[in-house]
């Protein structure tokens, strides 16, 4: 006779694991399920590299002490190593609730025969609000004013035409990277009557030119914008896609905003940039190392806004992030093929249908 389903919800302080034990129950509702529960440390513990993957919190032996026989797991930030993956055998899915399973080894994975699931667009709506609020603040001087009044400073000067922040409206904005961000991203801006240029080498230019944005290479996109935001996710080619070379084309006095990657650019050239205001504001919420060490260059630097990877930090977006990955696992457990793979190729069509791996 065959028992409910082991089912491990590991989650953290940001997705707590009956996030994805409710979203589970209301998308399987005929499913027998058991489930174990983990709570790794973060946010409170930033994340960092565990084993062979990164960006994961918590050990891997706290993670198989959870795990115990379980055949899905609904993760975070879990680090499901080529160790882990090798040590549970039982395991039949990984399904992650975030953009891209970063803190799984889904090579192992795949060479287990464990499709592992992620979760698309989870805070695309969080991540595009947070990036023009780092525009709008750094254009404006929203921190800067605010940090000076506290220290009773009454910057009346920064209403003086040299000191003055420019608006949206009328001004070219670049966009780096056109997925779901981007395109949100976009969408506002032109409400707020911004020219939007994108630079996507994967963007159909039919999608570009119905949602009125210029697509352009990467050179013309920053000489010709007065704002640029990165939104491109970090592979080989996008790392360290601006760079020394390349920063040196935009415009005097440009807005510099990045909350996607800190791998996306480098940052050793900015302070001097920022100095001579070939750069004239930086605003950024991702960096080359987290947390950024206390004699981190910039900190120092003029027209800085930081802020602590928080681009994503809503309640709706942990809310469908804990949908999407509970989906993912329902349509597994119908003996369907789930809609967001990372390791599509462990299934094998047989009849126009899936089977389930490991089974």
């Amino acid at each position: 006779m065959t028992g409910p389903i082991q089912v491990l919800a590991s989650g953290d302080h940001f997705i707590a694991p009956q996030l994805f034990v409710d979203a589970l129950q209301a998308a399987a509702p005929e499913a027998e399920l058991d489930f174990r529960t983990q709570t790794t440390p973060w946010p409170h513990t930033p994340f960092g590299p565990v084993g062979n993957v990164k960006e994961a919190s918590g050990t891997e032996d706290e993670l198989l002490a959870a795990l115990g026989d379980a055949e899905i797991a609904l993760i975070q930030m879990a680090p499901f190593t080529e160790r882990v993956i090798q040590a549970s055998p039982n395991l039949k899915l990984i399904a992650v609730a975030r953009g891209g399973p970063v803190n799984v080894d889904v090579a192992a994975a795949t060479r287990a025969g464990i499709p592992v699931t992620f979760t698309p667009g989870r805070n695309a709506a969080a991540a595009a609000e947070f990036a023009l609020g780092l525009m709008l603040a750094a254009l404006r001087r929203i921190n800067t004013s605010d940090a000076e009044l506290k220290k009773g400073n009454w910057r009346g000067d920064y209403y003086a035409y040299e000191n003055a922040g420019i608006e949206l409206e009328g001004t070219t904005v670049g966009l780096v990277g056109y997925g779901a961000i981007g395109s949100i991203v976009a969408r506002v801006l032109r409400a707020f009557g911004s020219r939007v240029l994108v630079a996507d080498p994967y963007t159909d230019p039919a999608k570009a030119q119905a949602d009125g944005v210029e697509l352009t290479g990467l050179d013309d996109l920053l000489r010709r914008s007065s704002v640029v935001s990165l939104h491109a996710r970090v592979t080989p080619e996008t790392r360290h896609m601006l760079n020394a070379d390349n920063l040196k084309l935009l415009p005097e006095g440009a807005v510099l905003v990045n909350s996607a990657r800190g791998e996306l650019m480098d940052y050793a050239p900015l302070p001097e940039l920022l100095k001579t205001g070939r750069l004239g504001a930086l605003a950024v919420d991702v960096y080359d190392i987290e947390p950024p060490p206390a004699d981190w260059p910039l900190h120092q630097a003029p027209n800085v806004i930081t802020t602590p990877h928080l681009a994503g930090a809503t309640r709706q977006t942990a809310d469908r992030a804990a949908a999407i990955t509970a989906a993912q696992a329902a349509a597994h457990l119908r003996g369907e093929r789930p809609e967001f793979l990372a390791n599509p190729e462990v299934y094998a069509a047989a009849e126009g249908r899936a089977p389930g791996p490991r089974s």
